[in-house]
C-alpha cells in the first residue's frame, strides 16, 4: 500500500539521514513523509520512533498502516488510538510512542485455519484474491490521502464499515 501511495505521489524511496533502519519518500506537495521500516515487524517501533524524533514529527500527524487478520480481506478499519490487538508491529510502536496515534488496519483475513497464522500473513495473496487486494490498496491509499487533508476522524467516517467490495 505504501508503494502505491509513493507511485501516486511520484515519490521515490531512499535511506533517511541518520542511522534509522527504514526507507522514506518525501511528498513535497503535502509535506508528507512516507516510511517503510526495514526492521523485523516486532521491532518496527525502533524505526518509527527514530523517524519521529529525527524529523520532529508530532504524533498527531502519524498514521500507522498495518495488516489485520481479524478483518476480512479488503476491509479497512481506522482508529484514532487503541491497543495493539495482538499485532507485534503495533506492540513495538506502542512501546516507543504510547498508544495515542492513528492507525489504519487493512484486512487480510485469517486464511486456512489449518495453516500457521504467521505463514498466512507472510505469504502472497492467492490469484483469485487479486481484485480484492487491488481495491483494498486503492481504498487504503485514498484513506491515507484523506488523513493528510482531513485527519483521522474523516478517515473513520469515510472508510470504516461497509462491504469492502462495494464501498468506494
Amino acid at each position: 500500500m505504501i508503494d502505491a501511495a509513493a507511485i501516486r505521489a511520484s515519490a521515490t524511496f531512499q535511506a533517511p539521514p541518520g542511522n534509522i533502519d527504514a526507507l522514506i519518500a518525501r511528498v513535497r506537495e503535502t509535506d508528507t513523509l512516507l516510511a517503510k521500516p526495514m526492521t523485523f515487524m516486532n521491532l518496527s517501533g525502533e524505526a518509527v520512533g527514530g523517524l519521529m524524533r529525527y524529523f520532529k514529527i508530532d504524533v498527531a500527524d502519524l498514521l500507522v498502516i498495518v495488516d489485520e487478520v481479524q478483518l476480512p480481506l479488503g476491509r479497512l478499519r481506522a482508529r484514532a488510538r487503541g491497543s495493539a490487538g495482538g499485532h507485534n508491529g503495533l506492540k513495538s510502536i506502542i512501546q516507543h510512542l504510547g498508544d495515542d496515534f492513528a492507525r489504519l488496519r487493512l484486512g487480510v483475513g485469517r486464511g486456512d485455519s489449518r495453516r500457521d497464522l504467521a505463514d498466512h500473513v507472510l505469504a502472497k495473496f492467492e490469484q483469485d484474491e487479486a481484485g480484492d487486494v487491488e481495491r483494498m490498496i486503492a481504498r487504503a491509499t485514498d484513506a491515507s490521502d484523506t488523513f493528510i487533508t482531513g485527519g483521522i476522524a474523516a478517515v473513520m467516517n469515510q472508510f470504516n464499515g461497509g462491504d469492502p467490495a462495494t464501498t468506494e
